[in-house]
């Protein structure tokens, strides 16, 4: 069986370092599929689910905070400022954190704290949409 090497690495610390089938990924222009032996890329990637399927068939969901991804033809390089594993994500936390987004966005004063909080809304709705998707595979 044909396997690609992934490592999906925060500014932090490696969350995931192994081999996989298969890794599926927000791209900037759209919902990337990856395999063994694919072309060599480098794009940017969206807020969202890294979803990485084993040789054994289980699958590893890691949430990215937008970030970088390189391939190559027999690895698969994910950068992301914040990543966090799947198990390890807490609803109530982002929810907490998405309430306090929109309060600062309505108490926004200038362009630039408006931007900001519009930002972060949008990394926390992917972050809650990855969740739920971890949950509902579980």
């Amino acid at each position: 069986m044909s396997t690609i090497h992934v490592d999906v690495v925060s500014a932090e610390e490696s969350i995931f370092s192994g081999e996989a089938k298969f890794v599926a990924l927000p791209g900037e222009s759209g919902e990337l599929g990856i395999l063994p032996r694919h072309v060599p890329l480098i794009t940017r990637i969206k807020p969202g689910s890294v979803r990485i399927e084993l040789p054994d068939g289980k699958e590893e969901f890691v949430f990215v905070a937008g970030g970088i991804l390189e391939v190559q033809p027999d690895r698969v390089t994910v950068l992301s400022d914040t990543a966090v594993r799947g198990a390890d994500l807490d609803e109530e936390k982002a929810n907490r954190a998405r309430q306090a987004a929109e309060d600062a966005l309505r108490n926004a004063k200038s362009e630039i704290d408006i931007a900001t909080a519009q930002a972060e809304l949008a990394v926390l709705a992917a972050q809650i949409a990855a969740l739920r998707k971890y949950r509902q595979k579980r």
